[in-house]
């Protein structure tokens, strides 16, 4: 994945997330709740992308030499 297409993915989340708070009237635990769990999803999809994480669950530490 390149960098640019990672950008640009993160700015559609950001905005979509954004969209949905500012024009979908929900109540602010709901709301607290959808941002809690969106970026954790991003979170965990970046240190798949990242390599960080493989499918396997376990944590790669990459060595600093």
């Amino acid at each position: 994945m390149s960098l640019i297409s990672l950008a640009v993915t993160l700015i559609v989340i950001g905005v979509l997330l954004w969209l949905v708070n500012t024009y979908i009237p929900m109540d602010g635990k709901i709301k607290k709740i959808l941002n809690v769990v969106v970026v954790i999803c991003v979170v965990v999809w970046l240190l798949y992308a990242f390599g960080i994480l493989n499918h396997s669950g376990d944590i790669r530490v990459p060595r600093v030499q």
